[in-house]
C-alpha cells in the first residue's frame, strides 16, 4: 500500500525520498550485447500469418480495414487462415460462426456449387495483397452424417454440431474439393493459387471431428488426391491437430504421419499420402490468480516443443515446412473471462515477442523448419469496444498488439546473437515459464542497418519492476562514423488506444473527436524524436530505461 504522508514541506519531502529509494531498489539493472557481426539464420517472417473463425468478417468494413493494415505492415505477403469456407449457410456472421453455402444439393441429390460467398472473401484478401492460407472445412450440410442441429448457438449449447461430421459420400466431397480447387484455378490465376498452403480441416482429435482418427486419415487421403488432380503443383498438408503436450494430441499427429509415411491411401490405393507441410497448434494457459492473470507461456512452449521432437522422428518428414497454424496465449478468441483479460493493454504484445523467439529458438536447437507461426486474431463486428475478445482491432481500433506486428515488419536481414543478463534461459522457459523477469531482445542486421526488439516480460501481470538497459551494439562497420537511431515503443502510455479509451472514460460510442483520437493512439508510436549517436570503433553503446509489460524496436541506421 502506498504511504500516506501529512501536509507540510518536511513531508513532502520525505515522500519523494521515499520513492526515489523505493524506485532505485527496484530497477533492474540489465546489459544486452548485440553482436551485429555474428549472424546465425535469416529472419523469415514466420509471424506473419493469421486467421480468425467468422469468413464472414473478411469484407465487413472493418474488417477489410484491417486487412489492409495487415498487408501494409509486412515486407512479405501476409497469410490468412480462417474456419467456416465451405460450412452451409447464408453468410451471416456470429462469434465462431460463418458460411459459404458453398455446396447444395438438387432435389435429386445431385451437387449444386455457388461460389460467390467463397470467392468474396478471397477476393477481398487477393485484392489486399493477402495470400490465402486455406482451410478446408467445415462438412457442407447435404454432405453430414449427421447434419441436425446444423448451426450452433454459441456461446449456448453445443458448439460442435453438424457441420463436425464426416461425409455420407466421399466421392462426392472429393469432387466438391476438386470443384473449388479447378474454380480458383481459373479465377485467380495458376501463379497465384500454386502459392496458397492447402490444409485439411481443423483440430480433427477433438470436437471439430465427429469421426475416428482413421477416419480422418480417409477424408485427408481424398482431399488432398482431389487438390493434387486438379492443381499439381498446389501445397497439401496437416492435421491442424491441438497442442501436442497433451497424451492425446500426441498420439492423433503420429498416427496421422505414420499413415502419411505408409499406410494405405484410401483415395488412390498406394502407399502413404501426400504431405507438404505439417501443421498442429500451441496454445497457452492463462489462470485468473489473486486477483491478476498469471500467462501460462510455458504450457504454449510444450506444446512446440512436442510437436517438433515428433516431427523429427520421423526422418522422412523432419525437414518438411512445420506451421503452427494457431499460436497463441490460450485457446478461445471469442471467450471473454477474466484470465483473459491481458488481451486489450501491453502484455499481449510483449508475450507475442517472448513467445516468438522461444519458438525461432525451439526450431533451431531441433534443425525443425518453423514456416508460420500463426497469430489467431481477427475483430469483431458488433460488439462493444475492448470487449475483451482476442482480436487485433475493435470496432476498427488498433489494440496494441496489432503494433508488436508493426515492429517485427519492420525488422529484416538476418538474425544476430544477443546477450542479455536479465534473460531466462530456453529450459526454464519450456519448463515454468517467466516467474520474475525476462529482460531479453531478438536482434536482426540488415547492410546498413541493425534493428533490436527488447522487451520486460513476466507472466504475471501485475507491476513488475522496471529495468534500466545498457544495449551495446558491436560488428558494425569500421568506417561507420554515426548512426541515426529511432525508438519505436509499445507500453501503458504509447502505440496504446486501450489507455487513451480507459481515459477519455470508456465510452461506449465515441464521438468523432474521441474516435480520431483512439486511431491516432493505436498506431505504432516512437518514445522520443530520432537522434543521431556516434559510433566509435565499430560499437555503440545506448541507454534505455523499459518499463514493466513495455517492448522497444530500436533501430540503428549507419551512414
Amino acid at each position: 500500500m502506498k504511504p500516506v504522508f501529512r501536509s507540510g514541506r518536511k513531508q513532502r519531502w520525505l515522500a519523494l525520498l521515499f520513492c526515489f529509494c523505493v524506485s532505485a531498489l527496484a530497477q533492474q539493472n540489465v546489459t544486452v550485447r548485440v553482436s551485429g557481426s555474428q549472424p546465425l539464420n535469416d529472419f523469415k517472417p514466420v509471424w506473419s500469418y493469421f486467421g480468425y473463425d467468422e469468413p464472414n468478417y473478411t469484407y465487413a468494413p472493418n474488417g477489410q480495414k484491417l486487412l489492409n493494415e495487415l498487408a501494409a505492415l509486412s515486407y512479405s505477403p501476409v497469410h490468412i487462415r480462417v474456419h467456416n469456407l465451405l460450412t452451409s449457410g447464408n453468410g451471416a456472421a456470429a462469434l465462431k460462426w460463418g458460411s459459404t453455402n458453398a455446396y447444395t444439393e438438387d432435389s435429386r441429390g445431385y451437387p449444386v456449387y455457388d461460389w460467390s460467398i467463397v470467392d468474396r472473401i478471397l477476393n477481398t484478401y487477393v485484392q489486399a495483397g493477402i495470400e490465402p492460407f486455406i482451410e478446408i472445412g467445415f462438412m457442407p450440410e447435404a454432405l453430414s452424417i449427421h447434419p441436425e442441429p446444423y448451426r450452433h448457438t454459441f456461446p449456448v449449447g453445443d458448439l460442435f454440431t453438424g457441420w463436425t461430421y464426416p461425409p455420407k459420400d466421399y466421392k462426392k466431397w472429393s469432387d466438391l474439393v476438386y470443384a473449388w480447387v479447378r474454380h480458383c484455378d481459373e479465377r485467380f490465376g495458376h501463379a497465384e493459387v500454386a502459392k496458397w498452403n492447402w490444409e485439411v480441416w481443423n483440430e480433427p482429435d477433438i470436437g471439430y471431428w465427429h469421426g475416428t482418427p482413421e477416419e480422418y486419415d480417409k477424408l485427408y487421403d481424398f482431399t488432398a488426391d482431389a487438390v493434387k488432380r486438379a492443381l499439381p503443383q498446389a501445397r497439401v498438408g496437416g492435421p491442424a491437430s491441438t497442442g501436442p503436450r497433451g497424451a492425446h494430441a500426441a498420439a492423433f499427429l503420429r498416427q496421422f504421419l505414420e499413415h502419411c509415411t505408409s499406410g494405405r491411401n484410401y483415395a488412390t490405393g498406394g502407399e502413404g499420402a501426400p504431405l507438404d507441410f505439417i501443421s498442429y497448434h500451441a496454445k497457452g494457459h492463462p489462470r485468473w490468480l489473486d486477483g491478476h492473470v498469471r500467462m501460462g507461456l510455458a504450457a504454449q512452449m510444450q506444446d512446440v516443443a512436442a510437436g517438433l521432437q515428433l516431427v523429427q522422428s520421423f526422418p522422412k518428414w523432419r525437414n518438411l515446412p512445420i506451421v503452427l497454424s494457431e499460436s497463441d496465449p490460450e485457446g478461445c478468441a471469442a471467450c471473454a473471462s477474466p484470465q483473459n483479460a491481458y488481451r486489450n493493454g501491453p502484455l499481449y504484445p510483449v508475450y507475442v515477442a517472448v513467445a516468438l523467439k522461444a519458438i525461432l529458438a525451439l526450431a533451431s536447437r531441433n534443425h525443425s523448419n518453423i514456416e508460420g507461426v500463426l497469430t489467431w486474431a481477427f475483430e469483431f463486428e458488433d460488439q462493444p469496444y475492448f470487449a475483451g475478445y482476442r482480436a487485433l482491432a475493435t470496432n476498427g481500433i488498433d489494440k496494441p498488439v496489432l503494433n508488436v506486428f508493426r515492429m517485427l515488419g519492420l525488422m529484416r536481414g538476418a538474425l544476430v546473437q544477443v546477450q542479455s543478463s536479465g534473460a531466462v534461459d530456453l529450459n526454464s522457459i519450456v519448463n515454468s515459464g517467466v516467474q520474475d523477469s525476462d529482460i531479453d531482445a531478438l536482434a536482426t542486421r540488415s547492410e546498413k542497418q541493425v534493428s533490436v526488439l527488447v522487451w520486460n516480460y513476466r507472466d504475471d501481470d501485475v507491476n513488475n519492476s522496471p529495468a534500466s538497459v545498457t544495449l551495446q551494439i558491436d560488428g558494425l562497420p569500421e568506417n561507420a562514423r554515426r548512426g541515426l537511431l529511432t525508438n519505436y515503443r509499445i507500453d501503458q502510455s504509447h502505440s496504446n488506444a486501450y489507455s487513451v479509451w480507459k481515459q477519455l472514460g470508456s465510452p461506449r460510442t465515441p464521438d468523432k473527436t474521441q474516435y480520431q483520437m483512439l486511431e491516432e493512439a493505436g498506431q505504432l508510436q516512437l518514445l522520443d524524436t530520432p537522434k543521431w549517436t556516434n559510433v566509435r570503433a565499430g560499437a555503440v553503446t545506448l541507454h534505455i530505461s523499459l518499463p514493466s509489460e513495455s517492448i522497444s524496436l530500436l533501430q540503428l541506421r549507419w551512414e
